[in-house]
């Protein structure tokens, strides 16, 4: 017997990471995830900044990192300045680093909303792969003589409607980050 679920699970981690792509559009409020992805140079190696410091948000504006280890304080500085993508210009006091988190533009919340589109794009991209790949599986199990021409037919249906309710998912998300994008 053919198993969807496979193919939904497929679909969800799809959606999963869309998710997780739109937790680091920055919306002009602090979120430690705006920090994702920053490494930092430390005892002869990279390493995430999560594992050199603690992220906290004491204000909405405002990122406070505090190392584990002050003698590292300039490495995550440098390496929070030097992610141009991120644009943030971070200041220390030789014991915390604060990361002001400067408020967007008009123009740079319509060029965040392009991104999201394109976001949006990439992840219904890699749906609809998810999707050839059940209808191929399916067709391959027919000529293999597993399934008859009605159980294909039953799982294309099956598959398209699984298919419309993570795109239906997806618009959702997107629709709610960019409100929040646009919301000044």
């Amino acid at each position: 017997m053919f198993d969807t679920k496979t193919y939904e699970d497929k679909m969800n981690s799809a959606l999963v990471h869309f998710e997780d792509d739109l937790k680091k559009v920055r919306t002009g409020r602090a979120h430690p995830d705006m920090l994702d992805g920053v490494s930092v140079e430390v005892y002869g190696t990279r390493m995430p900044l999560n594992q050199v410091a603690n992220i906290t948000i004491p204000e909405p504006q405002l990122l406070q990192v505090n190392p584990f280890d002050p003698s590292n304080i300039a490495a995550i500085s440098k390496a929070i300045r030097d992610d141009q993508a991120r644009g943030f210009n971070p200041s220390d006091d030789g014991r915390v680093i604060r990361v002001p988190i400067p408020a967007l533009t008009e123009e740079r919340r319509r060029e965040m909303v392009k991104q999201l589109g394109e976001k949006v794009e990439n992840c219904r991209i890699a749906m609809r792969q998810v999707r050839q790949d059940a209808f191929k599986d399916a067709k391959r199990r027919k000529e293999a003589k597993e399934l008859s021409e009605n159980d294909v037919a039953r799982i294309e249906k099956e598959v398209d409607k699984l298919m419309g309710d993570f795109q239906a998912k997806i618009d959702e998300i997107y629709k709610a980050k960019e409100k929040e994008v646009m919301t000044v």
